[in-house]
């Protein structure tokens, strides 16, 4: 089986805490994605800082766990799958920053499916990768 990445780049015409302010809020960017998302543990120092643990169902009857593992105001969020999820070796990674009042985000992620089938992390990456930049697309142009 072989790692998947998805590397995306967004710029928003926002300043950087905004847009972190949105993305790092479990139950905000559930919002940009469109999916049901539910912080059901905080973080230590932030509600949605390291340790939180949200859950993700993204169709009824089918839900998993991500755990933000780091966590930089305005700069890092980074999270992995810790439960119900057909993926391992997952990590999320969202770096953030500002340049003349425009935010940057340099968004990636990498994975394996677990089960092997051929082509399997393939269509997972070409699903997530669509789901997540028409998301992160929709919410820029909000800020123009």
């Amino acid at each position: 089986m072989s790692s998947q990445f998805i590397q995306m780049n967004v710029e928003f015409n926002a300043p950087v805490e905004t847009v972190f302010a949105t993305l790092s809020d479990h139950e905000a960017m559930g919002k940009v994605l469109n999916a049901k998302v539910k912080r059901i543990k905080d973080g230590q120092d932030d509600v949605n800082g390291i340790g939180s643990v949200r859950r993700i169902t993204p169709v009824p009857l089918a839900d998993f766990e991500e755990t933000v593992t780091a966590f930089e105001p305005n700069k890092l969020v980074e999270y992995t799958i810790t439960k119900g999820s057909p993926l391992k070796n997952h990590l999320g990674r969202m770096v953030f920053s500002e340049n003349g009042g425009k935010t940057h985000l340099h968004y990636t992620i990498q994975f394996e499916p677990k089960v092997p089938v051929p082509l399997s992390g393939l269509v997972v990456k070409s699903v997530l990768e669509k789901v997540i930049l028409r998301g992160l697309h929709k919410l820029a142009k909000q800020y123009h």
